[in-house]
Formats: C-alpha cells, structure tokens, sequence
C-alpha cells in the first residue's frame, strides 16, 4: 500500500494555508490568471494533484466541466466536504490517481485546460508528470503550472532572517517548504523548454506571489479586510518586470500544439 503522504497535512493545508490572506490572494490571482487563456465555458479541465479543490472549484462555478485527479484519498475526501457547502448545481468529477497514470486514470480523455499547481516540486522525478499533463491536453489546449522560482530562492530565508541559509539558498534548488515537507524550485526559461519538448508551446509566465510572501514570511499579521485590494496589487505585479520575476512562484501557460 502506498502511504498517503498528505493524509496528516489535509487540514493544514485546506482549513489553513488556503483559508489566510496569502491562501485566498494565491487562489484568485492564478484564477485570474487562467481566465485569460482558459476556452469559455463548459470548456473541460484536468486539475492534476488538485488537492481539496481551491483552484478547481471556481472553475467549476463558472460553468467548467472539471475532473480533479488526486493521489491522496485524504485530499480528496477534504475536497468532496468542501463541494457539499456549493451550490448543487456545482459538479466535479474526483479520480484518485497518481499524476503520473493521468491518462490511464481518465480512460485517455483529452481536456481543453490541463492544470498542475503547485505539484512538481513535491516529486524527486517530476518527468513523468510533466509527460501527461502535455499528453492530457487536446489540440490547442492549455496547459497550466505553478512551481517554485529558483531564481528567487534567497527570498524565504532572508525575510526569516536565516541568514546562512540564505547565502546557500542563490544556488540552491531544494529546502523544507512551509509544510515541512522536502520541495525542490526550478526556473520559468528550464520550464519553457520542458514543455516545448512535449509539444506544448509557452504563451505566457506570471509571477504569484511577492509582497504579500513578504509580509508573510516577515510576521507581519495581514488584515483579512485588505484581501480585495492585496490581490489587486498582487495580480499586477504578477504581469510586470522585474516584480514577477521576485516571486517565490511562478505560474507558466502554454497551448498544446
């Protein structure tokens, strides 16, 4: 039996990380994000290590035919408590799978919109993930992932002021993430051409995350009532130079050729 490795984080990680401000920013700049690529609705979307379903269930709400694929049978168990408090008119099909056997785990159905958030860093191999979520996507899809910015590695530690850590971290790719599980980051141009390879053309990279990370990760208590005008600022920074470039994440999209 393969242990469920995010079993003992589904709470953390759905009722805490995604439920702050920081958690709440990241969820609606990436569906902003996505907005501006994504087909109209009922488009159909594979959301590969989708989790409880933060960056799924909008989607679904506006009308898309989303199919969640999860490893964890705790994340997903988290996922169908949180589809009960939406409206009934709002459906999501759950496949427990490895990212990995996507394919085969969806029956070889290819989507309009492939998604991957926030995945490949967790994987000591992330090739074969990265192999069907190009494979998933039909002719002209889109093709969606979020991953940790190498470039900007120093930035955790330093705002932690872990000083030695940070002078290692400028060339480093591997540390312990917030969840304290092992992540390793990669950078936007190494992501490019590991899609192109795969036969997906890179349209357009973002950067996530920047002041509200800071702030975050400096102990500052950011106001729930400043949710609205923090994702504001945060989506745009997202889109310009040299901010994105700052971010701890980055989000890349690309059409299936």
């Amino acid at each position: 039996m393969v242990e469920d490795t995010w079993a003992a984080l589904a709470d953390q990680f759905a009722d805490g990380a995604y439920a702050t401000v920081k958690g709440r920013v990241r969820t609606y700049v990436m569906h902003r994000q996505l907005l501006e690529h994504l087909p109209a609705a009922p488009a159909s979307v594979l959301d590969v290590g989708g989790g409880a379903g933060h960056q799924s269930f909008p989607l679904a709400r506006a009308g898309y035919d989303v199919t969640l694929l999860d490893p964890s049978a705790a994340m997903l168990d988290k996922a169908r408590q949180r589809l009960r408090q939406l409206p009934d008119d709002v459906r999501v099909t759950f496949v427990e799978a490895d990212g990995a056997d996507a394919e085969e785990a969806v029956g070889g159905r290819r989507f309009d919109a492939v998604l991957c958030h926030g995945v490949l860093g967790y994987l000591e191999q992330p090739e074969p993930v990265l192999d069907q979520l190009c494979r998933c996507a039909a002719p002209g899809g889109i093709v969606s992932i979020m991953a940790g910015n190498a470039d900007a590695a120093a930035v955790r530690p330093a705002m932690e002021r872990r000083w030695e850590d940070a002078l290692e971290a400028f060339d480093a790719r591997a540390e312990v993430g917030v969840l304290g599980l092992p992540t390793r980051a990669g950078t936007v141009d190494e992501l490019r051409e590991s899609v192109r390879s795969r036969g997906v053309e890179p349209l357009q990279w973002y950067g996530v995350w920047l002041f509200v990370d800071w702030l975050d990760l400096s102990g500052a208590e950011l106001d729930p009532a400043e949710t609205e005008r923090v994702a504001a600022v945060e989506l745009e920074a997202g889109r310009r130079d040299p901010y994105r470039r700052l971010s701890r994440i980055f989000h890349l999209v690309g059409r299936k050729n």
